[in-house]
């Protein structure tokens, strides 16, 4: 047993998890896996995918059991996520989108909008998070998407860029900023918009240069009415709630990574040991020996850092934003570095469609730019040790 699965192997699972985990890891050999090169070369959303997801019923590990689900530790919904993005990274962010775009109803929803939103989730519904304005990129406060109340009605105008599970699912996310407060910051609001309503327009999924089953797609807001019963909190509360949400996605978004990350790694190990050069396999250069080396103790530190940050959420903290920045950006910078990596471990065959290779760093690349840039969470950490004056 390699050092990976040693430390995989390692986690002290319960039989319940055990269990689960040995059904995702049959799903994603069984169904996932052998779809997902045919899935990026159509661009078709992955139906048989999510077909096998909800067959588990895995929506349900993130949901409360009184809305229909059966919840689980985080360590093991992000463990579910790089298992499934490790055999097909669009059906890994199609799953991970469902929480990151329900969980901040779970946390911040009243009994009410939970019983009424929530159960359609657990049942398969599909989620998204609808957060980024074609003005702003990363810098939230910069939307532009307005709400105004009206009676018992939000009327909601603008628009949104990038949105994953865009043209699929039941629910959105939706960050916008209230009329009436002036204050661009406090300003920022977040409602529930349900599937179907009059005057939402969903665009053209993007073309993409990975990540090809994955539905990316603009939309606007020509005077949509919400229920004023579907705002979380009150209105201003949005950046609170988008902070806390991103605080929550961003290991998601990490265990996406390394997902990504342990796919190129095995391969390379695979390649390495089977492609003779030479008369020896190609591992036994040293060159070669000395670059999986660097990278297997990159991963390694990375697998311990994602179950680091799982174990504060797990454990109740609520002061986990930099070590989930941390996650993020060096799950993602990894992720692209072994999949460059392992491209040119194949060598030329790492550039054709014979090998998963090249189809791993396209898909690699967007982990570092969504969910916030690597450069702004490199600001982020960094600024974290600045010194209050007092």
């Amino acid at each position: 047993m390699n050092m990976l699965d040693k430390v995989i192997a390692a986690r002290k699972w319960n039989d319940e998890e055990r269990m689960i985990l040995d059904q995702v890891q049959r799903m994603t050999d069984e169904v996932i896996a052998p779809n997902a090169a045919r899935v990026d070369e159509t661009h078709e959303f992955p139906w048989e995918n999510v077909k096998a997801i909800n067959d588990l019923g895995l929506n349900a590990l993130f949901i409360p059991e009184e809305f229909g689900g059966a919840p689980m530790s985080y360590k093991l919904y992000l463990e579910v996520v790089s298992v499934i993005s490790e055999a097909c990274a669009s059906t890994g962010i199609i799953y991970a989108t469902n929480y990151h775009g329900m969980k901040p109803l779970i946390d911040f929803g009243t009994d009410a909008q939970r019983a009424r939103l929530l159960p359609r989730i657990a049942e398969g519904g599909l989620g998204a998070l609808t957060i980024t304005a074609p003005n702003a990129g990363s810098d939230a406060t910069g939307m532009r998407t307005t709400f105004t109340e009206d009676g018992d009605d939000v009327i909601i105008n603008g628009s949104k860029v990038f949105i994953s599970n865009g043209n699929v699912a039941d629910l959105y996310l939706l960050f916008g900023k209230w009329k009436g407060i002036d204050d661009p910051r406090a300003a920022i609001s977040c409602i529930v918009l349900e599937k179907g309503a009059a005057g939402h327009v969903i665009g053209k999924p993007e073309r993409k240069m990975g990540h090809n089953g994955s539905a990316t797609c603009p939309m606007s807001f020509d005077n949509v009415r919400m229920p004023r019963a579907n705002l979380l909190g009150n209105p201003g509360d949005g950046l609170k709630i988008l902070l806390a949400s991103l605080n929550k996605s961003r290991p998601s978004v990490a265990a996406h990574a390394r997902g990504i990350a342990r796919a190129a790694f095995r391969d390379m190990v695979a390649y390495g040991n089977e492609r003779v050069q030479s008369g020896k396999a190609i591992l036994d250069f040293q060159g070669n020996q000395f670059t999986l080396a660097d990278l297997a103790s990159e991963l390694l530190m990375v697998e311990r850092w994602v179950d680091y940050v799982a174990d504060m959420v797990d454990g109740g903290e609520t002061d986990f934003g930099m070590e989930a920045s941390i996650a993020k950006m060096r799950a993602t910078d990894l992720a692209m570095k072994m999949a460059l990596e392992n491209v040119q471990f194949h060598g030329g065959y790492g550039y054709i469609r014979e090998y998963r290779a090249e189809r791993l760093m396209r898909d690699a690349k967007i982990g570092q730019i969504w969910e916030g840039t690597n450069q702004i969470h490199r600001q982020l950490i960094g600024r974290s040790f600045r010194e209050k004056k007092r």
